[in-house]
């Protein structure tokens, strides 16, 4: 989560800004609750009504955009009521008890079962996998299996020291366009990133030059099916006939971990004949994201490994807790029950054809708005959201006057939230709006985006020259 420092404390209560509050809500005293002006960066000293609490916290919230506008977040913004009361059901539940709540570990288990089958395992009832706070610790947690995988191998190669010598630094290959998680993982656990850059028109990873950088202390090579940049797929099929030619000629055996943060849970309906998953005998591992286009509210991500081998047993910790002996993987401990019982809850409700029917009209949707925002004649598409519902469009070659920065903030005066941010080595020359479509992402709201793009593409044809505002405060983010 976010770091944050503390704020100034005010210590003098004349200091304070009045906090005007209806007095409605000010039930036990409703002239002081109304010019009430509680402390922002310390506990105050006494207790409030719930009523006047509430209205405190809700209307600064109001300030927050509107999720449903947000088009940079991949994030589930829209469930259906019963899947809300379901969750409220279960807010309570500590997913870490699984002996005193063993229906939400059942319903946990079954999701696992459910992913392995729709990922094509060999054997889907030997499959391991857990459920996650999201991708980025599934992430991590595939990261660490690759790690100690190659521990064990480097150790065997040490003549039988546990662990390799401190020459070998372990490295992990992949796109420079990899979501930050992987950046933090190779932060946090000592290793080397080795991180293909992008080239010309090629935006993520090549198999050949990621083959390339690859040797005895290479760990994996991270594909992902769904770039955070742009929406397009990773070749993982060219990724492994890559690796395995490399295997070939040297001798290396280098597993592959697909981050299907988000294409995972659109490929298996919509792209069926797309060879991605535990088909292509070297992916080791898979991640996705259930709060993206599995469709439900954050925070839940899955991990799976093709096999018990794939999964080294000194990584899972083995608890006896209130009563019960519990294998665990994880980086945390307690986390809630309810998300997981609401992935449950969706892959009951809608199935393969309920799910290929959304991720289908999510892309339609997508593609129509990258036609209509390139018919402007402002813009040129990167990508037509053909792959995950996701385009990326940069300024025609004949733009100088405005740039895709003014554009995000001419459009989050009206509530919509667009990034703009600039691609990394070796594009950085190339700065790009990029659209998510979602489920609750109607064909009516893409048409009152495109009106309210076409509405400041005037003013802005207008400028002389690109607002000379700093571009990094710009809604530069692409998660």
């Amino acid at each position: 989560m976010a770091l944050h420092k503390g704020g100034k404390r005010r210590q003098d209560s004349q200091e304070l800004r009045r906090l005007s509050i209806n007095p409605f809500y000010g039930a036990a005293d409703p002239v002081g609750d109304m010019m009430a002006a509680p402390p922002r960066h310390r506990l105050p000293e006494r207790p409030m009504p719930p009523a006047t609490a509430y209205q405190l916290v809700h209307d600064e919230l109001m300030l927050d955009g509107n999720s449903r506008l947000n088009l940079a977040t991949f994030v589930t913004t829209w469930m259906e009521p019963q899947a809300a009361v379901l969750m409220s059901e279960c807010r309570d539940k500590n997913m870490i008890d699984k002996d005193e709540y063993p229906r939400t570990a059942e319903l946990e288990r079954r999701c696992v079962a459910m992913l392995a089958d729709l990922w094509h395992a060999p054997d889907p009832s030997s499959t391991v996998g857990c459920s996650t706070t999201g991708s980025s610790e599934a992430c991590m947690l595939a990261g660490l299996a690759l790690k100690r995988r190659w521990s064990k191998r480097a150790a065997a190669r040490a003549e039988g020291s546990r662990y390799p010598g401190p020459g070998a630094r372990p490295n992990l290959v992949m796109g420079i366009n990899v979501q930050v998680c992987w950046d933090k993982f190779c932060n946090f656990w000592e290793v080397e990133p080795r991180l293909v850059p992008m080239e010309g028109d090629r935006f993520h990873l090549d198999p050949q030059a990621a083959a390339e950088l690859c040797d005895e202390n290479t760990i994996g090579v991270v594909a992902i099916l769904g770039s955070t940049f742009d929406g397009s797929y990773e070749p993982v099929a060219e990724v492994c006939a890559a690796l395995d030619a490399l295997q070939e000629r040297t001798g290396l055996d280098i597993p592959v971990h697909v981050d299907g943060a988000s294409g995972a849970m659109v490929a298996p309906f919509v792209d069926e004949g797309l060879v991605w998953d535990f088909r292509l005998p070297r992916v080791s591992s898979i991640n996705t994201s259930g709060h993206k286009y599995g469709l439900v509210y954050p925070g839940v991500g899955w991990a799976l490994w093709r096999s018990p081998e794939e999964l080294p047993e000194e990584l899972v910790f083995r608890v006896n807790y209130l009563g019960g002996d519990m294998p665990t993987f994880a980086l945390n401990f307690s986390r809630p029950g309810a998300q997981v019982v609401a992935q449950y809850y969706t892959f009951l409700r809608l199935g393969r054809e309920g799910y290929r029917a959304v991720q289908q009209t999510t892309r339609e949707v997508a593609r129509s708005l990258a036609e209509q925002i390139d018919a402007l004649g402002d813009f040129q598409l990167l990508t037509r959201g053909d792959q995950l519902p996701v385009f990326a469009v940069t300024t025609a070659p004949d733009i100088t006057n405005f740039d895709v920065f003014d554009v995000s903030r001419r459009l989050r005066e009206n509530g919509w939230l667009v990034p703009a941010y600039t691609f990394p080595p070796n594009r950085e020359d190339l700065s790009v709006l990029r659209f998510v479509c979602r489920n609750g992402f109607s064909a009516d709201l893409a048409e009152l985006l495109v009106e309210d793009v076409a509405r400041i593409m005037p003013d802005l044809r207008e400028q002389s020259a690109p607002l000379s505002k700093d571009k990094a405060a710009a809604t530069g983010f692409h998660h």
